[in-house]
């Protein structure tokens, strides 16, 4: 799992996504084991960072998003890979809907870009 989380935040990074959270939610929930956020600088780079990322991981892994949610209008894109859940927020719609404050009490590891 850890090699999944690494390569998808290697994949963030570059693609210049920023202020990347990763929640651990194994103890806390059981809609997934962990949610990785980012903030795309646009409605194209939020789609972009979808697009590169199912590309990758399919690639790299074999494996598909079990769904994705949001695409357009891409202002909060959710791609399920059940255990990993990727969310890709335009910076004011992530704070709006505060995800970290309602997962406060998860486990939380920042990435620097």
């Amino acid at each position: 799992m850890n090699n999944l989380i690494d390569y998808i935040v290697n994949i963030l990074i570059n693609k210049k996504a920023s202020d990347i959270l990763l929640l651990d939610l194994r103890r806390l929930s059981p809609i997934a084991d962990y949610f990785l956020i980012a903030t795309a600088n646009s409605i194209p780079h939020a789609q972009t960072l979808c697009d590169e990322i199912e590309l990758r991981i399919k690639q790299e892994f074999g494996l598909l998003p079990h769904h994705i949610e949001g695409y357009n209008p891409a202002q909060w894109i959710l791609i399920d890979y059940i255990d990993v859940v990727i969310h890709i927020f335009l910076k004011e719609i992530r704070e709006f809907y505060g995800l970290e404050r309602l997962w406060g009490d998860a486990p939380q590891k920042r990435y620097a870009e």
